[in-house]
């Protein structure tokens, strides 16, 4: 049954449908970056609270400001926004339910001026923004804002054309502020630590060189909440949208499939209103940091540990990995070892649990999460995932070597070639440039860890690392994957 409002009623009992009128609802967020973690995490919540008879008036309009949303756009339009969330668990966990709290769609190339005028409308009081790790125009070395990237120097040049998210919202923030409409607080939902600061540095960066006088009222007028946010939601794939025909009789043209655990800890800072998150789930805090902390160093950092090694080995799921049991005892002796000493206690988190979590989650067959996923847009993750677990081992003076593996697997990986003598693309923008920094075996150290925007300083300061560093290279090159790995574990 094809999926869309005139099919609702007629789809299998099994699918759960919206509680709620769809006609009934009023768009309150624009959420910009519309992808798989977004449906199935802040669109999948605000569904549930809407399915509780609240919250009508915060349905979602999305905004794509990319090429390659047009598809995403054209297929949920044609099924008038209604998505399948397909939520895979081991055994027989397994859900399926259809969700509307996305009632439109926005591209940028279809006109910048429709577009600003929709996160200027006094009813759009949240925008919240998926724009991946690398999409805050951020020097992970300096810590500063890229206003030299062309696409910024172009959104200051041309505010009434904007391209750039920074240039959208502060076009739509200077009408607001024209027009005497209060501003909207601007909610990340990146996996990137201190989301919230992040976004309002880079913002406030893009406003100064824009409007002195508009940075001044957005510093005052807007919030910035930071957030954990965490679901498992891997690319979905023509097997998974077949298994949905095929199990309950779904055609739906972009399902989301996802695991079973969802989580969101969200600071308590919006400044025009916000759903009640709270009653379906939604961990509300003065202060995410250790929420923040233990997930990107513990999810994140083990997700990179892993997924460089088992692509070199010849893997392509994460599942597929964590069947192998070198790889599960090198995971945990990085989440113990190198990790947790590195944590604050978390309230109402046992961090053993949650780590007993992590090789669940990661062992979880159904989703078959794609390594590619976990491997993409490396040169900005590493920065945020691995680099700070890295310069406090250093500054702590403890043992290297298993953080240094995660580093040489990612230089190993830029090769382009695994054990079998596969080939593969390299999914990350920066791919070409960081190819030839592992071109030369011989200048790897250099030329690969020298980068600071990737690694900072600290790592090629410290010989201990390099060292650590060079001899993990050096033993993937000559026994491979598990040799190494059965080395490294003693």
């Amino acid at each position: 049954m094809k999926l869309n409002r005139q099919n609702l009623n007629r789809l299998a009992a099994e699918v759960k449908l919206p509680a709620y009128g769809l006609g009934d609802l009023r768009q309150g967020i624009a959420h910009i970056g519309v992808g798989g973690f977004h449906r199935a995490h802040q669109a999948y919540y605000t569904d549930a609270l809407m399915n509780t008879g609240q919250a009508l008036d915060w349905a979602i309009c999305g905004v794509g400001l990319r090429t390659e949303d047009r598809r995403a756009r054209d297929d949920l339009k044609e099924q008038d926004y209604l998505f399948t969330l397909f939520e895979l668990g081991d055994g027989d966990d397994t859900q399926v339910r259809v969700i509307g709290a996305i009632r439109d769609m926005l591209l940028a190339e279809d006109g910048a001026q429709a577009l600003i005028a929709r996160l200027a409308d006094p009813q759009i009081r949240i925008v919240s923004l998926t724009i991946t790790e690398g999409g805050y125009c951020i020097d992970d070395s300096t810590g500063e804002f890229m206003a030299h990237l062309p696409s910024i120097r172009h959104d200051l040049a041309h505010p009434e054309q904007p391209t750039t998210v920074f240039g959208f919202l502060c076009a739509a923030l200077a009408r607001r502020r024209a027009a005497g409409t209060a501003a909207f607080t601007v909610m990340s939902c990146d996996n990137l630590p201190h989301n919230g600061a992040v976004t309002r540095k880079a913002l406030l960066a893009y406003a100064a060189l824009h409007d002195a006088e508009l940075h001044d009222w957005i510093a005052a007028q807007v919030s910035f909440p930071n957030a954990m946010v965490d679901r498992i939601t891997p690319m979905t794939s023509t097997a998974h949208r077949l298994q949905l025909a095929d199990r309950h009789a779904v055609d739906d043209a972009w399902p989301v499939v996802c695991e079973p655990f969802v989580q969101w800890v969200l600071e308590d800072k919006f400044v025009n209103g916000r759903p009640a998150w709270e009653q379906v789930g939604v961990q509300f805090t003065d202060d995410v940091t250790p929420y923040e902390e233990m997930k990107i160093k513990l999810l994140n950092g083990s997700h990179l540990a892993l997924t460089y090694l088992g692509f070199l080995k010849g893997y392509r799921f994460v599942h597929e990995t964590m069947a192998d049991p070198l790889f599960v005892r090198y995971m945990r002796a990085y989440m113990d070892l190198d990790v947790t000493p590195q944590l604050a206690p978390v309230p109402g988190i046992d961090l053993s649990e949650y780590k007993d979590t992590l090789v669940a989650r990661f062992s979880n067959r159904a989703i078959a999460d794609q390594l590619e996923r976990v491997c993409s847009d490396g040169s900005s993750k590493l920065p945020k995932f691995t680099v700070p677990t890295l310069n406090r081992l250093i500054a702590d003076g403890r043992e290297t070597k298993r953080a240094a593996l995660v580093v040489a697997a990612w230089a190993m990986y830029l090769k382009g070639v695994d054990e079998q003598g596969r080939t593969y693309p390299i999914p990350d923008p920066r791919a070409a440039f960081c190819q030839a920094l592992v071109a030369d075996d011989g200048l790897i150290s250099q030329r690969l860890l020298g980068v600071e925007e990737i690694f900072g300083t600290a790592v090629t300061q410290s010989p201990e690392f390099v060292a650590a560093f060079e001899w993990c290279c050096d033993s993937l090159r000559e026994v491979g994957v598990s040799r190494t790995l059965e080395r490294v574990l003693g």
